[in-house]
């Protein structure tokens, strides 16, 4: 198709007027449209070489490649509203579901955020009575801040409150913080003990980054999220 085009008069820049009189036009996007091409084919023809006249295979070509490339772009198009929409709905279920979670009690992994609001509930589970056990806090650039010892080691649920301290006692920055826990049992071997931020959701908000959860005045991702109930266990 280039030599094609290649054999099309020349044009006059000023008035895109060929030398046969007839006005082409493109797309002032830069790209070929279907009349574009479609006057372009018709020029080619009417200016071609009566002695030597081109092959109408080549017309034929050339036209099967502009209609593969033309259903190419539909099928694109339609996938790409077709995508577009089931995000829409999928955020709109999403945004509809998170708004039940008001009131409830969820459990957000190991990561707390301090967002200036004073104190973080933090609970944990014992499989098993402990001889020791602790809780270790890390800030974003993984050094220990906190450690939390005066803990229950009965089996079972547990929860307690930290007020973003350190272990000076002075209050730590704004930021992500993470939550780890070490046991032993009675007989001195090491439990699986797991620690996490938890609350109630007090609010949902919906924006740029998505939907998200306020527990304890801080935001989280419903991502975060990994138990529901109904009330706190604890109480």
């Amino acid at each position: 198709m280039i030599n094609s085009l290649n054999s099309l008069p020349s044009t006059n820049s000023s008035s895109g007027t060929s030398s046969s009189g007839g006005t082409l036009s493109s797309s002032s996007a830069g790209g070929m449209t279907e009349n574009d091409f479609l006057k372009l084919l018709v020029a080619q023809m009417q200016n071609q070489d009566p002695t030597n006249p081109m092959d109408s295979t080549q017309y034929a070509s050339q036209l099967a490649q502009f209609s593969s490339l033309e259903q190419l772009q539909n099928l694109n198009t339609s996938m790409t509203q077709s995508l577009n929409a089931n995000y829409a709905l999928s955020q709109s279920i999403t945004n509809s579901l998170a708004s039940n979670l008001i009131g409830k009690y969820v459990t957000l992994g190991s990561t707390i955020q301090n967002n200036g609001q004073g104190s973080a509930e933090i609970g944990y589970n014992l499989p098993a009575n402990a001889k020791s056990a602790e809780i270790d806090i890390y800030d974003s650039n993984n050094n220990l801040v906190k450690t939390i010892s005066n803990v229950s080691l009965n089996q079972g649920e547990h929860k307690l409150s930290w007020n973003f301290t350190d272990n000076n006692g002075n209050s730590l920055p704004s930021g992500s913080y993470t939550i780890k826990m070490q046991a032993t049992s009675l007989t001195g071997l090491s439990l699986s003990a797991n620690a996490y931020a938890a609350g109630d959701v007090s609010a949902i908000k919906f924006g740029s980054s998505g939907t998200t959860l306020v527990v304890d005045n801080a935001e989280y991702q419903l991502s975060d999220v990994s138990e529901i109930l109904t009330s706190d266990p604890n109480e």
